[in-house]
């Protein structure tokens, strides 16, 4: 039986041998999981603020190619059925409206579909456009200014009008009367000053323009500019002021004894 009492005790040193050395052993397998943990991190936070950054600028890319193929001229329609019809197809496909002359608003629904009615209107031309809110751009304006009969332009809250734009209205100048460009938030003085060559409008929306600086001041210059058209904007004192309002200080009346 001695035998087999030796035996035990040299297997159990061993085994307590071994547990010490494994111990050991995941010690220091723990300190370098800790470090991978670290490096894991790190990559994790480079990588993300990386992708980030990227996804961004794929966004704004993928913004811009949107864009520019909303404001794609439809020279084919052009040659097929005339600058009126065109002007109109792509009034509507932004989302617009066309009133061709002695005719109702078109407009798509909110579906943004519409009636293809207007193809046959190819001797009648558009006498207004309301592109509230479109993406219209510089290079938009390509299918607006061959209407030469074009009376009335609406603006409104286009967040891709710029001053720019403004400096190509030009060939409008012969039948424009009605202009809004109110809500436009790249519109400054410098655009506004373009409207000169605008001698026929009879009435210019300029108002919501957080582009302007002092809009009463710019106001009053535009009506000077524009001498037989109204101007709606804003109330003529405001943006006279060089700094912020401050309280104003009335001497206290005398109480009475």
């Amino acid at each position: 039986m001695a035998a087999p009492r030796a035996f035990l005790r040299l297997v159990a040193s061993e085994w307590s041998g071994g547990r010490r050395r494994i111990h050991d052993l995941s010690g220091v397998v723990a300190s370098e999981s800790q470090q991978n943990k670290r490096r894991t991190l790190l990559q994790f936070l480079s990588d993300y603020f990386y992708d980030v950054q990227f996804l961004r600028e794929y966004l704004h890319q993928s913004k811009m190619r949107k864009v520019q193929l909303q404001n794609r001229y439809f020279i084919d329609i052009r040659k097929q059925y005339g600058p009126d019809i065109a002007g109109a197809l792509f009034i509507l496909k932004q989302g617009g409206a066309v009133k061709f002359r002695d005719k109702e608003w078109i407009r798509p629904n909110e579906r943004g579909r519409f009636s293809t009615d207007f193809l046959t209107f190819q001797a009648v031309p558009i006498e207004a456009v309301d592109a509230s809110g479109c993406a219209i751009n510089y290079h938009g304006l390509d299918s607006l200014l061959p209407l030469k009969e074009l009376q009335s332009l609406s603006l409104q809250r286009c967040p891709n009008i710029d001053d720019w734009c403004l400096s190509r209205l030009h060939p409008l100048a012969g039948s424009l009367q009605e202009l809004s460009l109110a809500g436009c938030p790249r519109i400054s003085e410098r655009g506004l000053a373009c409207l000169h060559h605008l001698p026929n409008l009879r009435r210019l929306n300029i108002s919501d323009l957080p582009a302007v600086t002092y809009p009463g001041l710019t106001q009053i210059l535009v009506e000077e500019m524009l001498p037989n058209c109204e101007v709606l904007g804003v109330d003529w004192a405001q943006g006279l002021r060089l700094g912020p309002e401050e309280p104003s200080q009335e001497p206290a009346s005398a109480v009475p004894a």
